[in-house]
Parts: structure tokens; sequence; C-alpha cells
């Protein structure tokens, strides 16, 4: 008797956490949280303009954006930065016209050198400047085609190893070179990786919370498809938007019994009422700040004819947003059929956003090992930008 079969049974966590060991010697991310920040911080000494723009789309700049976006309110930083993502004309002329472009170091951002959105933005930059060595770094692949442009016209760059993913790149020069020039402190950043990377490798109870979290996502998405990420702090904005392509790029897949899967990712807060009366199809991650490090509180003011809500004057803002997430968290629980979990970062810090995002690109492999599909490749995407570059080519014949 002669046996073959391509049942794939439910995998062990043990099996799971061995195979993400293995898979660290092949996919760099998980190591980036231990890069050598010198260079980038040395490069960073010597920028001396004030505006600092990126020019790059998805991978390239929404993890830069989300770091950006939780801390420039809470540091005294004296370089602004700004991100060219989008060919939308409109959004590209509004946000030229409020940059001094002598004054502005332009960071040029594809890992293939050869996106086409990158290319003809900075094609247009090129031709209302001009971009010398002076002004423009490129990062990219060694070997690209950009990185030969960067050379030709003495450039600097930096490298995107070939082993990490855009959408996983914050913590490579994508992130951390940005970032230094800004002010941001990439130290710390790294070092809020770096501890939930040895948390999870060196720590059972840790990796076990992660992995239970991972497998009951996978193993319920067919009764719970939809993850939704209600942040409570406007800070994190960037990070939902980071989430989501992170997610929705790595879980949308076919697996290797040739089946679609996926999570679908939504980053948001204001939608409750879905939640709580609507289909039983989501589960929900709340994501609180404990500390705020800000102090501004509701004045002892009295308004007539609005003495009912008297009882808010001296509330610190940072309690009552705290206790809305704590208001939201108890209704759902309430109910008793929404998975829900709740994830409190320290503060509006670098170790803290690292952490997070960190954890979840943890997450995000852990899913896809336990759905048997590939995180790293985008097939759909790849796609798309073979019919556009066709279209563009037979739009010049």
């Amino acid at each position: 008797m002669k046996y073959q079969h391509n049942f794939n049974p439910t995998i062990s966590d043990e099996d799971v956490f061995d195979e993400i060991n293995k898979e660290k010697e092949s996919i760099g991310y998980y190591n980036l949280a231990f890069a050598d920040t010198k260079k980038y911080k040395k490069y960073a000494k010597g920028v001396q303009q004030k505006n600092i723009v990126v020019i790059g789309i998805g991978g390239s700049t929404l993890g830069t954006y989300a770091i950006y976006k939780f801390l420039k309110h809470s540091r005294d930083l004296d370089k602004k930065l700004f991100f060219l993502e989008t060919t939308d004309p409109i959004d590209i002329q509004s946000k030229i016209n409020t940059i001094d472009l002598d004054d502005t170091l332009f960071i040029v951002i594809s890992k293939s050198g050869t996106t086409v959105e990158t290319i003809a933005i900075f094609k247009y930059i090129n031709s209302l400047v001009k971009c010398t060595k002076d002004n423009t770094v490129v990062i990219t692949e060694h070997d690209s085609k950009l990185k030969a442009y960067a050379d030709a016209n003495n450039m600097q760059s930096f490298e995107i190893p070939k082993n990490v993913g855009g959408r996983f790149s914050v913590f490579s020069a994508v992130g951390l070179l940005p970032l230094a020039i800004v002010g941001i402190d990439i130290d710390k950043l790294l070092e809020g990786a770096r501890e939930v990377h040895d948390d999870f490798f060196g720590k059972k109870e840790f990796y076990s919370r992660i992995l239970k979290k991972a497998r009951f996502l996978v193993e319920y998405k067919y009764n719970f498809n939809i993850n939704v990420v209600f942040s409570y702090s406007s800070r994190l904005e960037g990070f939902n938007k980071w989430y989501i392509q992170l997610w929705g790029e790595s879980l949308g897949k076919v697996d290797i019994n040739n089946t679609r899967q996926g999570l679908t990712p939504i980053g948001q807060h204001s939608f409750l009422q879905l939640i709580v009366e609507g289909r039983r199809d989501k589960t929900v991650t709340v994501i609180k700040v404990e500390n705020f490090d800000n102090d501004l509180k509701i004045p002892e003011v009295y308004l007539e004819g609005l003495e009912d809500l008297d009882y808010l004057n001296g509330i610190a803002f940072s309690d009552l947003i705290n206790k809305q997430a704590d208001a939201t968290i108890e209704s759902i629980n309430n109910l008793g059929d929404i998975p829900c979990d709740v994830i409190t970062i320290d503060g509006v810090c670098e170790s803290a956003i690292a952490g997070l995002m960190y954890e979840y690109e943890l997450l995000t492999s852990l899913c896809a090992k336990f759905m048997y599909i590939d995180a790293y490749n985008q097939p759909g995407v790849e796609a798309g930008k073979m019919i556009l570059k066709q279209k563009l080519q037979n739009n010049k014949d």
C-alpha cells in the first residue's frame, strides 16, 4: 500500500516557533532591531536643510510616517518631514507650495529602484529644482538602477537589504535615516524593537501570548474575518495606515492548497455601533497610551444651561480619552460574543511605538505560518505594476 496526502493539519505552537526561528536566517526584518545606527546619525549631523522630503510610496513611507506622526508633537524638532507618496496632482502641488525647495533635502526611496510613482514624482521635482549630491540622497537596493543613477551623480546612497520587504522595512535605512535627520532618537527606536524581539524569542509567556492571538485569528477567520484596531490617540493614525498595508499585503494570499486566504484590516474607532449591533464577523484590538506626558485639563468653566456636565471640570484630557477607551472595552466585553484584546503602550516615546510595530510584524509572520502562505511576496501587487508599466509604454508608442 502506498499513501500520499496534502493535508495541512493545525500546526503546533512549537513547530511555528521553530519555523520562525529558521526564517530569521533568510528574512531580514527580524534582525533590523540590531542595526548599526552610526552611519545614519553621521549623515544626519551634516544635513543643513530645514525641510526633509521623502519621495516614495507604500512601505517606503508608511512606517516612517507612523513614527513621525506619533512623536512629532512631543519632541522639539528643528526640521520638518514631508512625504510625497501619491501621484495625485493636487496633493503634490499643495505640498510643494508649502515647502521652500531651496532649503530642502530630498530622500528618494525605492527598493527596486524603478517604482513608477516614485520616479515620476522625482522627475517632477527635478523640473523645479536641480537635484544634486548636495540636496538629494537615495535609499534603494545595492544593484538597482536608482543606485546606478546615484553613483553616476555622486549622490550618497543607503542600502535596503534584498531580504527586507518594503512593508517590513521601517527599521532599515528607509525609516532610520529620515527620522534621524529630523531629530528622532533612532537608538531608542531600536531599543524598543529589540525588547520585543528578545521577549518573543526568549520568554515563553510572551511568545505564547502572540502565538495565541495569531492562532485564534487564523482558526476563526471564517467567523471573524475583519480585524479592527481602535487606536485611542490621534498620534496613532499613522500606525493604523501602516498596519492596514502590512496586514493586507502580507496575509491576502493563495495558500499551498490554492485556497484564497486573508484577514481584512480596519484601523478605525468611530463605528462602535457597527461593532455592537452589526454582524459578528469582527475582532477588535484596542490600543491605549498609558502616559501622554501632557497635563492639559478641562478648565473649571461653568456654562449656563450645561450645568449637568460640570462633572467634567478638572479632568485631564489624557484621563478622559483613556476612560473613553475603557468604556468601549467594557461595552464590548459585556456582550460576550465579540473577541477583543487590549494593548496598552507605555507612553508617547520612541521605544513604545517601535515595540508596537515590531510586535505587529511578528504577529503578521505568525498568522502567515498558520495560514500556510508566504507573508513576504506580493504577486497581486506585482501584477498591477506590470499592467501599469505596459499601459504607460503603450501610451508612448
